[in-house]
């Protein structure tokens, strides 16, 4: 029996519409002198942290379709340094491109809604000059099956339910950004997707670093370590990822990654957020699900 070997629940891209290193560390990027100097030891997050509701779209990659979401924030709990916060996502995922599959071998047909939630802490360090943070929640994606990617007509297709947990550490600074992920599936991990193909979901785990070039300019690389599949799909990745605030609210980015199973993929997104401006930018979670 061949195999479909990845897909991704994936809002790579997508996502946590929420406080970043703009909203916690105003002005530390552009100019010289002490947190006391720029007067942010005397900004309280009560006042910056809001809840935020945004729009996103992301073309077709690496075991992602083609997809559109609205997402939203929720900060359940401020303090002066800290929040706790409630995160969610709902996604309608669109076909594949005829002839080319966001898995392998099988097509992605129809219309499916996925979902992704998370519950997370962020706080500021002492001088608040980084801001930390852990999350975990769970994601959820049904999928359509089509014909094969080769344009061979398959037939018993099958309708699949595959679904996740996820756990998150981040940490930002002025310049620098860091997000290290682990993604779990659960229930049932292996299905057939019709009469040739069956998937088979996988554990995956993650780091990315990210470096803003300028305050608007965000670039990161990231390393991925992928296993299960019965075996047949374990081994690493890279992607690369360049992403660019157009204005308030308005950011678009581009993805590179590459696995020896998936080879190299090709992705672009853009996303807006309501309720935006210049000092409250995005911090990004993963969701990574793969067959």
């Amino acid at each position: 029996m061949q195999r479909s070997l990845r897909l991704s629940i994936s809002l790579s891209g997508a996502a946590a519409l929420a406080l970043s290193n703009g909203a916690l560390l105003p002005a530390i990027a552009q100019e010289d002198g002490s947190a006391n100097d720029l007067g942010v030891m005397s900004i309280s997050l009560k006042d910056v942290v809001k809840p935020t509701l945004g729009f996103q779209g992301a073309l077709q990659g690496a075991g992602t379709p083609n997809q559109a979401g609205i997402g939203g924030f929720l900060p359940l709990s401020v303090g002066d340094n800290s929040v706790f916060f409630a995160d969610v996502l709902l996604n309608a995922n669109f076909a594949d491109y005829g002839g080319n599959s966001s898995i392998v071998n099988t097509e992605v047909a129809g219309t499916t809604i996925s979902t992704s939630s998370r519950l997370g802490y962020r706080w500021l360090n002492g001088d608040r000059s980084w801001m930390y943070g852990v999350n975990g929640g769970y994601d959820s994606r049904p999928m359509n099956t089509g014909n094969a990617e080769t344009g061979v007509t398959l037939y018993d297709k099958e309708s699949a339910f595959f679904q996740q947990i996820a756990a998150g550490l981040e940490a930002v600074s002025d310049t620098w950004n860091f997000n290290a992920y682990a993604l779990i599936p659960v229930g049932d991990t292996e299905q057939q997707l019709n009469r040739a193909f069956q998937g088979g979901a996988l554990d995956t785990y993650g780091l990315d670093v990210g470096y803003f070039i300028t305050p608007d300019l965000n670039a990161s690389v990231g390393y991925y370590y992928q296993s299960g599949d019965l075996g047949e799909a374990d081994g690493s990745g890279v992607q690369v990822e360049l992403d660019y605030q157009i204005a308030d609210g308005l950011t678009a980015g581009i993805n590179v990654s590459y696995d020896e199973e998936f080879e190299t993929r090709v992705s672009g997104n853009i996303e807006y957020r309501f309720g935006s401006n210049s000092s409250v930018a995005e911090t990004k979670k993963k969701a990574w699900l793969t067959i």
